[in-house]
């Protein structure tokens, strides 16, 4: 069972990845996002971020079709989605979350991590979220609550943490997208 921000929040993942607001969800919506931040970091189509990010959104697309019972080349209606999203958010606990979202959020880390050392720095961290659509102070004070362990980096886990608590209404940036 859900609460209403959680309800809530599904809701507004589903809309911002709806790149072109048809009411359902395409493999060119995840796509769409993935260049939305490849951009961001002016990392061109042929680089080695962007092709692992694009198959990350393609792999957790093709993840939300295949628990709804489509083809990957079919598309996502709002209510498949939900149902799917609740069932891995709410249901099957953190460890088969992160199994999903875990390469998602490896991949933005990577398109990010500018000095390559794993992790993800303030301001890298605010250009990512400039790239959907967050000011920079804003971000700034994400940031400051991700950064579980204090020491002006973010990990892995503290971003799988973080985009599970904007579902459960605990943090009110949605991390991916």
């Amino acid at each position: 069972m859900t609460t209403a921000v959680a309800q809530d929040r599904l809701t507004q993942r589903f809309e911002k990845w709806d790149t072109n607001g048809d009411g359902v969800l395409e493999l060119a919506d995840f796509q769409d996002e993935a260049h939305l931040i490849a951009e961001a970091f002016a990392k061109g189509e042929s680089s080695a971020e962007t092709r692992t990010l694009m198959a990350a959104f393609t792999g957790l697309f093709g993840y939300l079709t295949a628990q709804a019972g489509v083809g990957p080349d079919e598309s996502l209606s709002q209510e498949q989605f939900r149902a799917v999203t609740e069932r891995l958010i709410f249901e099957e606990g953190e460890a088969a979350f992160n199994r999903v979202m875990g390469p998602v959020v490896d991949a933005v880390i990577g398109m990010c991590d500018d000095n390559h050392d794993g992790y993800i720095d303030g301001n890298e961290f605010a250009i990512w979220l400039g790239a959907l659509g967050v000011e920079r102070d804003e971000a700034r004070t994400a940031f400051e609550q991700i950064d579980s362990s204090g020491d002006g980096l973010l990990s892995t886990e503290e971003l799988l943490t973080a985009v599970r608590n904007f579902h459960f209404g605990k943090l009110h940036i949605p991390l991916l997208g």
